[in-house]
């Protein structure tokens, strides 16, 4: 089982083409996960409208498997605010991967001194995911939201990146 993970796909993000609007508006969470993710056509919306927005396709040999976006006009805190994995897709490591990927494009920016994301403090695949790549918790935001942030230049994702050859 464990040559398992070593077999999947490697994941990469893309920016969000024409073309790809329609299969990223098709993607779906689990039912029961619908309400701790905002609804990915509304998000395309909002990235048509917003100059700071970076949507992003997350692919695993060349099939979408989910969609991000996150915002790094600002360097002192880039902040991921949408993140999803395909119901379809789930529970095969795509997450744990694309959330890398995320990290990866940012530490290519070369300046960015803190990552930040919020999420329902009961999504607890989520809190996990985000503690193993390094993510501190640092209390609710007025939404009720939970924010959790790393510096990209303390060392991120180790756990991440060690859970593939597990």
């Amino acid at each position: 089982m464990a040559g398992a993970a070593l077999s999947l796909p490697e994941v990469h993000l893309s920016p969000v083409a024409a073309e790809d609007r329609a299969a990223i508006v098709a993607l779906k969470v689990d039912e029961g996960q619908a309400h701790f993710v905002a609804d990915n056509a509304a998000s395309l919306a909002e990235a048509d409208h917003d100059p700071g927005a970076s949507p992003r396709a997350i692919v695993a040999a060349d099939k979408l498997v989910g969609f991000l976006m996150y915002d790094a006009s600002d360097r002192t805190d880039v902040r991921l605010y949408r993140f999803m994995i395909d119901a379809a897709h789930q529970g095969r490591g795509y997450g744990r991967r694309g959330l890398q990927a995320f990290l990866d494009e940012v530490a290519a920016l070369g300046d960015v001194s803190r990552i930040s994301i919020c999420y329902e403090p009961e999504n607890e695949a989520a809190r996990s995911l985000y503690a193993k790549a390094g993510f501190v918790e640092e209390g609710l935001d007025e939404d009720g939201e939970m924010i959790a942030a790393l510096d990209p230049r303390a060392g991120r994702g180790d756990e991440l990146a060690g859970a593939d050859r597990r």
